[in-house]
């Protein structure tokens, strides 16, 4: 599988073929990592433990003082993420949780100390870091629970994961499908690559030497805690204009939690979603727990062709592993 790359300011774009780290199975090492946000001493015991009765080795993320909003200063958080990748006997990365601050981490440091691909899990605040590792790597990765937000609650609870996926996107499962739980906005079906994440770490790709090429993708796009009038109507229609609908086959939204309209009766999220997306004619599907939810998370891999099919309840079909056995 290749892809083209983002195409320069002048127009050039060069093409990179899609890496895919090796599976991840009971006995595999993985690494706690915290490139954003501190974590909770007891969310994270509770995640490790959920890891544990999974079959995995963890490799304990080193301690660390935090830094305002920060799990460490950059240099340690960039120092570890980067010893991390390089060790050979780990065998792929976990986010603790989200928050923010993977941003900082985004320079030619990292790039330099990137070799072969490894398994990179996580959500929300890790968008950034693996649209980055796509974008200049092309390396896939797994949209998924995290340590201490998703992992800690449990397997099919309430803030919890959907064990099913999980273990199917980190495995060498070559064609596997997902129901989405959602409702179509536009129906059909649509088959590209899936991409995207947390919807405001898309947007602020924008710009950058790693914007998101979405051009014939499923784009991904889920967030919370967002006002429907005008920070949801302000993402979507920024990436509108910078034209990253221009060429997506499919969209897949989440269920955004935490985004009710501040006056009663006004516009829903689902209500801004239609105007602003259905009028693209292609397949789009509303409400899947990915990310962000309160309900059981489903996880989805990056940078694999998928097919979206975009009638009742929706089903998301993974047409490649996102690892290589």
């Amino acid at each position: 599988m290749s892809r083209p790359s983002l195409a320069s300011a002048t127009g050039h774009s060069s093409s990179v073929s899609a890496r895919k780290p090796k599976a991840l199975r009971a006995g595999s090492r993985l690494a706690v990592f915290a490139p954003a946000s501190p974590g909770n001493d007891a969310a994270e015991q509770r995640g490790l433990a959920e890891l544990a009765r999974l079959g995995f080795s963890v490799e304990r993320r080193v301690p660390r003082v935090s830094e305002g909003y920060f799990s460490a200063t950059t240099a340690e958080r960039r120092q570890d993420l980067i010893n991390a990748l390089s060790d050979p006997r780990i065998d792929g990365l976990i986010a603790l949780r989200g928050g923010y601050g993977s941003n900082y981490l985004l320079d030619a440091e990292l790039s330099a100390a990137i070799a072969a691909p490894k398994c990179l899990v996580g959500f929300s605040d890790i968008t950034s870091l693996q649209i980055f590792l796509w974008q200049r790597c092309g390396w896939t990765s797994i949209y998924g629970p995290m340590v201490a937000a998703g992992l800690e609650a449990g397997a099919g609870a309430p803030k919890g994961y959907d064990q099913a996926s999980f273990l199917s996107a980190i495995g060498a499962t070559d064609a596997w499908q997902i129901s989405l739980q959602g409702e179509p906005i536009a129906s059909g079906d649509a088959e590209g690559t899936l991409l995207g994440g947390c919807m405001t770490l898309v947007e602020t790709t924008l710009g950058t030497p790693w914007e998101l090429d979405t051009r014939d993708s499923i784009l991904l796009l889920e967030d919370r805690g967002m006002k429907p009038w005008w920070q949801v109507d302000r993402a979507l229609m920024h990436l509108q204009q910078a034209g990253k609908f221009e060429s997506v086959r499919g969209i897949v939204l989440g269920d955004f939690p935490e985004c009710e309209p501040p006056v009663a009766g006004s516009p829903t999220v689902l209500d801004v979603c239609q105007r602003i997306l259905k009028p693209m004619g292609v397949p789009i599907l509303f409400g899947a727990p990915v990310g962000h939810t309160a309900r059981p998370m489903l996880t989805l891999p990056l940078g694999v062709r998928a097919r979206l099919r975009a009638s009742g309840a929706g089903t998301l079909e993974i047409l490649e592993a996102a690892v290589a056995p």
